[in-house]
């Protein structure tokens, strides 16, 4: 399995607070058959998101990981957050936040109050050559109360990451509810850990996968864990992707009679 979104690094945000503590979850990760991960820091009010210093510490970590023989390849990618700076910065330079320096990259949107220009953003984002890739819109809290706007982002082509907790009840019953009902529609391309630690948010996908191979099917479970995020981890084209269903239909409510009948 390969994980796009890991907070791993240490000291860099509210992820791993130690160098032992970034070793322990690549090791829990790698013992849950994950064998690459993204370490995506926040770029926000709180972090700053320099990419040289990042790389130093990754490769320090891989180094470190190859002398204790856990078997994860690392990477580097970004937990975008959606400020005024942070847009502009990667209009001016796209490849600064985005996975391996390749077209995918990660977007966080507010909890509170969506920009009306979201939609605007993406667009811009894919003139400059990037695919966004909106996380987990089910722990969204605004979100979890219209998903319509995600539609509306799908249709223009940007994708879909789901947290392999809140597919297994780990993040609450409102966040699984939806991730099961973003599951069913076929409108998740990834799932992915956001671990910041080895407790409460351990770096683990393995019990996510199971679930989503038992309860939809084995090859969308493989494409979610596996085929799309090694396509953006190495900025390949994703395969072919199930039809995403009702993307299309009208989104005006139903007559009762509509409503009675099924139609």
């Amino acid at each position: 399995m390969i994980d796009i979104h890991h907070h791993l690094l240490w000291d860099q945000d509210d992820g791993s607070t130690s160098l032992d503590l970034s070793v322990e979850m690549a090791r829990m990760a790698a013992e849950d058959g994950i064998t690459h991960i993204a370490c995506t820091p926040h770029s926000n009010g709180y972090y700053m998101y320099e990419p040289e210093p990042i790389d130093n510490k990754i490769a320090e970590l891989q180094r470190l990981l190859e002398q204790e023989k856990i078997p994860i390849t690392l990477g580097r990618g970004c937990d975008f957050h959606t400020s005024y700076d942070n847009i502009q910065q990667a209009h001016i330079t796209p490849r600064r936040y985005s996975l391996n320096g390749g077209g995918y990259l990660l977007v966080e949107i507010p909890d509170h109050a969506l920009p009306t220009t979201l939609n605007e953003v993406f667009y811009q984002m894919q003139l400059d050559g990037l695919v966004p890739i909106l996380t987990h819109p089910e722990r969204n809290l605004t979100l979890q109360k219209d998903m319509s706007r995600v539609k509306d982002w799908l249709r223009s082509g940007v994708l879909i990451q789901v947290t392999a907790g809140s597919v297994t009840g780990r993040m609450g019953r409102t966040a699984q509810r939806i991730a099961h009902e973003l599951l069913a529609k076929n409108w998740v391309h990834f799932l992915a850990t956001d671990a910041h630690n080895t407790s409460s948010r351990p770096p683990k996908m393995r019990e996510a996968m199971n679930v989503v191979a038992e309860r939809y099917s084995p090859d969308y479970a493989h494409l979610l864990c596996v085929s799309n995020p090694l396509a953006a981890f190495t900025d390949k084209p994703m395969a072919p992707q199930p039809e995403m269903l009702d993307l299309y239909e009208e989104d005006a409510p139903k007559s009762w009679w509509q409503r009675l009948t099924g139609r």
